[in-house]
């Protein structure tokens, strides 16, 4: 038997119902629901407290010191020129040479001062020797012609009284008494030349003065003439290095100008301009760390040896002198090097950031969630901290950086 069967044919399945459009006034509802929600969220992040970076006061050891630069000097530093003008002939010297003492510099043309040199020695052997002929043959010569007076002076005398005997008596005329008085007058005043003579040449008298003073003068211009002679060759005058050459062979130099400069051998100093606030706080003995730079790893201790008592008012500056401690063999004329003074010195002190210094003496800091303006009183400080004597404590958190105006509401970062 056979049975015919018939699938179903499934129902389609419903249509949806079409969207009904929203209303202009549930859309408007939606989006001030969305506004309210953006403003209670900018009202929430705006009334949020600002973070501000805090710090607070440590007790720690304090040294207090200054950083400025100076340079190298020498305890002396001699300039050496011509006392005389001249042409260079000769300069051995060379600018950084060590030098000894007497060491030839520099020579100048000398041929002039030779020649002057021999005419004055010539001179003062010619005085050497009217001295030694004053005792040699004037003296005896004088000595002799006083001897030959009196002896006339004697005979004159004598056949003056033998004359006045003969014209008492009538044998001789009255003219020839006469004429024998006046033998006696020119014998007494040869026997007065003499004895003057005789007391000029003697070793007290006025040509032995006369001598003497011709002797000195002409032993003067020796000396002058070798002086001058002299002047023809710059010695060292003491041991050291030249550190400054400005003449050459062939050059004309005259008086006043300096041809060398000599670092003298002994002790270094260290010269350095510090700015004048400094003058109250600098002194005599403090302790100094210095750095050449041309050997920064070769630092060296010094101390404060010399300040200037006055101020540099150009540059508003005083002048402050140190000495190494130890000898320093690298050290060179004018080399530039970076003073640290110890200006002071804290075991134990109360510090605080630099940074959160609003002025001089004014910080601000956290009170109740707020910021509150303080009052503070500074001692010593370097370059990152500064010493607190009063005003803060322990528990106060120091607004670092920027902060808000006082009064406005933050929290700590």
């Amino acid at each position: 038997m056979v049975t015919d069967s018939v699938t179903p044919t499934p129902a389609p399945p419903p249509r949806p119902a079409p969207a009904r459009p929203a209303s202009p006034l549930r859309r408007g509802r939606w989006l001030v629901a969305l506004l309210l929600v953006v403003a209670a969220g900018a009202a929430w992040f705006l009334a949020r407290p600002r973070a501000v970076e805090v710090t607070s006061v440590v007790d720690a050891p304090l040294v207090n010191t200054v950083l400025f630069s100076g340079r190298v000097g020498a305890l002396t530093r001699i300039e050496i020129g011509a006392t005389i003008t001249g042409r260079i002939v000769e300069v051995p010297a060379r600018e950084g040479d060590r030098v000894a003492a007497g060491t030839l510099l520099a020579a100048l043309d000398d041929d002039e001062a030779t020649a002057q040199l021999a005419q004055a020695e010539a001179v003062l052997d010619g005085a050497r020797a009217r001295i030694s002929a004053l005792g040699q043959l004037a003296r005896p010569t004088a000595a002799s012609s006083r001897a030959q007076a009196d002896a006339t002076l004697s005979a004159a005398r004598a056949e003056l009284k033998r004359t006045e005997a003969l014209v008492a008596q009538g044998f001789l005329s009255r003219s020839r008494l006469d004429d024998q008085r006046r033998a006696v007058a020119v014998a007494q005043a040869q026997v007065d030349a003499a004895s003057a003579q005789v007391r000029a040449n003697a070793p007290s008298g006025a040509e032995a003065d006369i001598a003497r003073l011709r002797l000195t003068e002409t032993t003067a211009a020796r000396d002058l003439a070798a002086a001058r002679l002299a002047a023809t060759r710059l010695l060292a005058p003491a041991p050291g290095r030249v550190i400054t050459r400005t003449v050459e062979p062939g050059q004309v130099v005259q008086p006043g100008k300096a041809l060398f400069v000599l670092a003298a051998d002994g002790p270094v100093q260290l010269i350095a301009q510090l700015d004048e606030r400094y003058l109250a706080r600098i002194a005599v003995g403090q302790a100094a760390r210095v750095l050449a730079d041309a050997w920064p790893d070769r630092p060296f201790d010094a101390r404060v040896v010399r300040i200037a008592p006055g101020v540099d008012a150009s540059r508003g500056a005083i002048e402050v002198r140190l000495e190494p401690l130890q000898p320093v063999d690298f050290l060179r004329q004018d080399l530039t090097v970076s003073i640290e003074v110890v200006l002071d010195r804290r075991e134990r002190a109360r510090l605080l950031p630099l940074a959160a210094l609003r002025d001089a003496d004014r910080v601000l800091v956290i009170d109740d969630g707020r910021v509150t303006e303080r009052r503070v009183r500074t001692g010593l400080r370097d370059r990152q901290q500064v010493e607190i004597l009063d005003g803060l404590s322990a528990d106060d958190r120091v607004i670092v950086g920027e902060a808000p105006a006082p009064g406005a509401r933050v929290r700590a970062r």
